[in-house]
């Protein structure tokens, strides 16, 4: 069978496998977030943590949960890596140094997973186990809260309260991301992903010599990492490695998990607002969006130019050769797709063009679908901005799922979507004005930039996986890169939770003949110019710089 069919089967299996889960997982997510009962062990967390969990929050004080808990998980995991050497399962290993360790803790609470190291040298498995892990869940859990809380904006009719964050939190690592992640892990063992305590495997190489061969509790933290849209791996190769992803049946297993929750959430966005073909409306745009991206990676990897590239079949260079160039197209575009930064080839290794859209990938915003959470509610601002434009051209008050978008949640849509590429911009720039940037790049020119640029959009899109060849264990990257990262993460919240809010104060208001239905194609299509738009304006002359001169050369 030749890669291509294998390509093409895997991605036809993918799609079978997402539309059998989509309707009870999207379900089961909705029953989850509207229950009014609570579980046993969520009453005795509640009473831990003193949260009444009967009780709704304001956006105000839904933000000032978010914000705290997500600092306090920053600094709770910086002084685990700190305090490593005092810490079961350290193998030695010293305490992580300052700048990289604020980074990693920054990396990892803001569901980005950003690794500016080398996890079986630098960190031990009580780290991995206790800090690293824990934050793969929760990080994915406040998207999901945050997703929820806006869709509930929509949903509350003159009513200030979108819901209970610590609630929030709490279910959605209980009742949704536990369960699916035991799951996944034991099949990933079965697949043959390692799961082991053991620092290391001695074996004797074909040179005769003892060699030591990194292991941990792989699958795991596999699954977790997946599932919760993370990326961060307990090995380099991350899913390169046999160790994590051993065949092309756990790669389809890893790529399903990856989509499985974003895919799934259009459902439940459907179900929590009655109407579920506003969910077919938003899963469209993404589903259009992904394939397109993945046409243009398959054929730009499938036609690389130079004779090396063209006897080999593809652009093989950096590529898993258990995966080919299909299979790792099909993952990187849905590993860029979903902010999720788990990779099984090198992106730096992919074509001008096939890297280029890679990258576009990231700069859409993660949006198609996204990540955990935060595709679903960055695609609602992308909708809201799009009924606002269709609004301007007829002449009359936009309205969305019966709520009027006036100059508030416009200001809120607006202040979430330029936040990103603010941050990519003006930290490229800034780096890339630097003395000290070309000796950290392993590539001149267009490539160089491509891989700057692509830096700062992995941090700043909470994505986390690197274009790869250049070095940013200098303070400099370490602290400018958290930083796109934190800001990245939070302050779109804020502008989400604000949105949230506005909607939530408002009465419902029935569609006249001049609402824009938001069903159908034609709001579809809307939303996905919108989507490509914004990031065309926004990041064209960057790219024009780097991947597209590069292509075109």
């Amino acid at each position: 069978m030749s890669s291509l069919a294998v390509g093409l089967l895997q991605a036809g299996l993918l799609v079978l496998a997402l539309a059998v889960v989509h309707k009870p997982l999207g379900d089961h997510m909705a029953r989850a977030y509207t229950d009014e009962r609570h579980w046993k062990v969520e009453r005795g967390l509640y009473r831990v943590l003193r949260v009444d969990g009967d009780s709704g929050q304001r956006w105000p004080t839904y933000a000032a949960a978010v914000l705290a808990f997500s600092f306090v998980s920053i600094a709770l995991l910086y002084l685990l890596q700190r305090m490593q050497t005092l810490l079961p399962l350290d193998f030695g290993r010293p305490p992580v140094e300052p700048a990289m360790a604020f980074n990693t803790a920054v990396s990892f609470a803001t569901n980005t997973n950003w690794q500016s190291y080398v996890p079986e040298q630098v960190l031990g498995h009580a780290v991995q186990l206790a800090g690293l892990a824990v934050q793969n869940f929760l990080s994915a859990a406040v998207g999901m809260a945050v997703a929820v809380a806006l869709v509930r904006g929509f949903t509350r009719s003159g009513d200030d309260r979108i819901g209970n964050f610590w609630v929030d939190l709490t279910r959605g690592v209980v009742r949704i991301l536990l369960p699916l992640a035991a799951v996944s892990a034991v099949l990933l063992v079965a697949l043959g992903a390692v799961m082991t305590f053991a620092p290391a495997l001695q074996v004797v190489g074909l040179d005769g010599q003892p060699h030591a061969i990194a292991t941990a509790p792989v699958a795991s933290q596999e699954a977790i990492k997946v599932l919760g849209t993370n990326g961060g791996g307990v090995l380099n190769a991350n899913s390169a490695h046999p160790f994590s992803n051993p065949t092309g049946l756990s790669n389809l297993l890893e790529i399903f998990l990856l989509l499985l929750i974003p895919v799934s959430l259009t459902r439940t966005f459907g179900t929590m607002v009655g109407d579920r073909r506003q969910g077919l409306a938003l899963l469209s745009v993404m589903a259009g969006l992904f394939t397109a991206v993945l046409a243009v990676v398959w054929w730009a990897e499938a036609h690389p130019g130079g004779p090396a590239a063209i006897a080999a079949g593809g652009a093989m260079e950096g590529k898993e050769a258990r995966f080919g160039t299909y299979l790792s197209g099909l993952f990187a575009t849905a590993t860029t797709g979903t902010s999720t930064g788990a990779v099984n080839a090198m992106h730096d290794s992919f074509s001008g063009l096939g890297g280029g859209v890679v990258l576009l990938n990231v700069l859409l915003g993660e949006v198609a679908p996204g990540g955990a959470g935060s595709g679903l509610y960055g695609l609602l601002v992308l909708a809201v901005l799009a009924v606002f434009l269709a609004g301007l051209m007829v002449g009359r008050t936009p309205e969305y799922l019966g709520k009027k978008l006036g100059r508030r949640e416009i200001s809120a849509a607006a202040l979430s979507i330029l936040v990103m590429p603010t941050l990519v911009l003006l930290g490229a720039g800034v780096a890339i004005a630097l003395p000290a940037t070309p000796a950290a790049m392993a590539n001149p020119g267009a490539h160089g930039l491509t891989e700057v640029l692509y830096a700062y959009g992995s941090a700043a899109n909470n994505n986390g996986s690197a274009f790869a060849g250049l070095t940013v264990t200098g303070d400099f990257f370490q602290v400018t890169l958290a930083l796109a990262m934190l800001f990245g993460r939070l302050l779109p919240i804020l502008a989400v939770l604000l949105l949230a809010g506005s909607l939530a104060r408002q009465q419902r208001v029935p569609a006249g003949s001049g609402t824009l239905p938001t069903t159908g194609p034609l709001f579809a299509g809307l939303l996905a110019g919108t989507v490509v738009l914004v990031a065309a304006l926004t990041f064209l002359p960057a790219l024009a710089l780097g991947p597209i001169a590069e292509a075109l050369a």
